[in-house]
This record gives structure tokens, sequence and C-alpha cells, in this order.
């Protein structure tokens, strides 16, 4: 009885098997919305899209959470340069977010929540923490203890420095007790957001508005945990290891699905460099869905090197992809192959490889599920 509506194959993810007894919780890592949108933030969005789209073709139900960090020092930096407040800031550049990722074909997520909107739940967050003794109050700043979280992310204590540093914490403030402890609370002065708290007016800490969020939309785990892989060490390892401090309940995340980075040239796209190829840009010269198919047709967790001539074999691929549907069917086994390899670790070029062969119902439905129309 109901055979029909079951997956013709257990979802695996980064090399663990997800049995799935109830929705999929999914939270995905947002932009912080101070500049434009460039394709590194789109690999990112567009891979988690392919993953939610082929849950639910498969009739797995997803619940997806995809947060918005419009508090931030970088942000409130930003704003200040451009002479604007930084609420209204983030507003204007969170809009253009938005229509890069619909006209990417990005779906909008369940849930988005934003920052500013989840201020109490991180002071619950930081009271937790305090009475867990995993956190310590300076002046109106409270930090999370990160000793073991550094020790435990495998780096050399001077890749954790170096990390920390490019991430916007300030590893030589003498208020803390260790280099590797991160401000879950700050105090804030001057012009700086602020919000009343018990620790007196500050605002939170980007690994804490993160965690409160999470555990704000869904409790004390969640089944996957997306972002960028840059985001390994520090964000998601102090997020992770306040949650499970603060709530005792362990493994914070099922599977964590860390999108590999997109670089031009060996440097990571990034907008302290301005070595970016915007979404914008690229949609004026190609299709949607050659960009989509230039982003999906790899393993998602590898960094790869971009170069324009990646979208024009994009642009023909997904020619012969169109082609192959028109072809006539083969039979069914096809279409269980094609869905089977998406849910082996979102296996796309492997999907792609049994469309493109058997061609009919196989590839018209991995077409769908792509959103490569």
């Amino acid at each position: 009885m109901g055979h029909d509506i079951l997956p013709p194959a257990p979802l695996r993810l980064a090399g663990h098997s997800l049995p799935v007894v109830g929705p999929v919780r999914m939270y995905v890592c947002g932009v912080t919305p101070y500049d434009v949108t460039h394709l590194g933030h789109a690999a990112t969005f567009v891979w988690v899209d392919a993953l939610v789209r082929t849950l639910r073709h498969a009739n797995l139900p997803v619940e997806v959470t995809r947060n918005v960090t419009d508090v931030d020092d970088v942000l409130t930096e930003a704003a200040r340069r451009a002479g604007s407040p930084y609420d209204e800031y983030a507003a204007i550049h969170q809009y253009s977010f938005d229509h890069d990722m619909s006209e990417l074909g990005v779906r909008r997520p369940d849930r988005e929540p934003r920052a500013h909107r989840h201020i109490a739940d991180v002071i619950r967050l930081t009271q937790a923490l305090l009475e867990v003794g995993a956190a310590y109050e300076v002046a109106g700043t409270v930090y999370f203890r990160g000793a073991t979280t550094a020790a435990g992310s495998g780096l050399a204590p001077d890749v954790v420095r170096a990390q920390l540093l490019e991430f916007g914490e300030d590893v030589d403030d003498p208020a803390k007790e260790n280099v590797a402890d991160v401000p879950v609370w700050r105090a804030s002065s001057g012009d700086d957001p602020a919000w009343p708290s018990p620790w007196g007016p500050g605002r939170p800490g980007w690994h804490a508005e993160c965690t409160s969020m999470v555990l704000s939309a869904y409790g004390s785990s969640i089944d996957i945990h997306a972002g960028g892989a840059d985001l390994a060490f520090p964000h998601h390892a102090y997020e992770a290891a306040q949650a499970e401090a603060a709530t005792g309940v362990s493994p914070f995340s099922r599977a964590w699905m860390r999108v590999g980075t997109v670089s031009i040239g060996g440097e990571k796209m990034a907008k302290s460099t301005g070595n970016l190829v915007l979404v914008s840009e690229l949609l004026r010269e190609h299709r949607p869905a050659a960009v989509r198919l230039m982003i999906l047709d790899r393993p998602w967790a590898q960094g790869w090197d971009y170069d324009p001539g990646q979208l024009v074999a994009a642009e023909g691929r997904l020619d012969a992809l169109h082609s192959a549907a028109g072809r006539r069917d083969t039979g069914d086994s096809a279409e269980r192959e094609v869905l089977t390899r998406l849910l082996d670790d979102v296996d796309v070029p492997g999907a792609v490889g049994v469309a493109l062969e058997s061609g009919g119902r196989s590839a018209r439905m991995l077409v769908h599920i792509l959103g490569l129309e």
C-alpha cells in the first residue's frame, strides 16, 4: 500500500544516510545584504534549490529556513560609507538579492528569519550559555568559550587565528580569556545598532544570530545545514558548538551541505577582493537554465575555478538535454535511475549522463527537477 509514493532510494548526503521519518528540517545560511549578488553566492543557493526540488519530487517533505543577516558590523560599516541607515541599506540590497535569485529560478524558502527580529532569542541563548558556564561577561560583552571548538576544528592555531580575523573577529581583544573566544552579545557604543539587554545596550554576535534563528525555527537539532564551504570554520563550528552547549543535544545537524567555493584564477570570489562575477551580468547574456547547469554539473562539495567558456559549454549541454527530452520514451527504469542518482548525494553529473543516454521521460523529469526549463 502506498508503494508508488516511496522514493526509489534512501537519501544520502555528504557520506551520511539520512532516514526520513518526518519533514526534512533544513537551514541555509543566507546573505548579509550589503552588496551585489555574485556567482559564489548563487552556487550555494542553486545547489540548495536543486536538493529541495529533488526531495519534493521524491515525496519527501522538507521545510527550508534561509536567514537574512541584517545585523552585522560589516553591513553597518557599508551603510555608514553610503550615508544610509543600516536597516534601509539592508532592505535595498535584500531586494536586489531576491530579484537575482528569482531570475535564477531559486524558489523562496518556507521561512526567512531576519536577525533584527530575533534579538530576544539571542538574549535567551546568551543567558543559557552563561548558566551552563559556556560563556562569560566582560563590560557588557558576553563571550562564548571557544578553545574546544577551535581545537576540534583540526586547524593549526595560526590558521584558526587567520580564519577568525578573516571573518571579523578581534583576536587581540584584551577582554578575552582565549584568542578563540567569540562574542555572543557585543556591547554597543556610538552609532552602533543597539538593543537593551541584561548586560547593557548591545547587539548580537554573528554566530549567535544563526544559532538563535535555527533553534527558534526547529528546536534543538536539524537534519541538514547548508552554506558555503568557506563558512565551515569559524561560523558553522561556533554555531553548532553554541547550540549543543545551550541545549545539551548533539549533533546539532545530522548532515552538512557545504557547497564548494567558486574562484577566479585560483583566488576565492569575494567582495573583499573585488574579483566578482555578478549574477545580473551573467543573466544579461545567458539563459538562467544555462547558469544553473554550469553550477550544478559537478560534485556540489567541489571547489571550482570559473571561466566564461564553462557557460558556453553549459549552453550546449542544456540544448542536448532539451533534445534528449524530445526523444521517444524507453521505459521507466531510466526515470528511477535519474532520481536515485539525485538522492545519492545530489549526483547531478550522474543523473545528466543517464538522461542524455536514455532521453524521453527521464530527460524531461531531470529538466523539471533541476529547474532547467
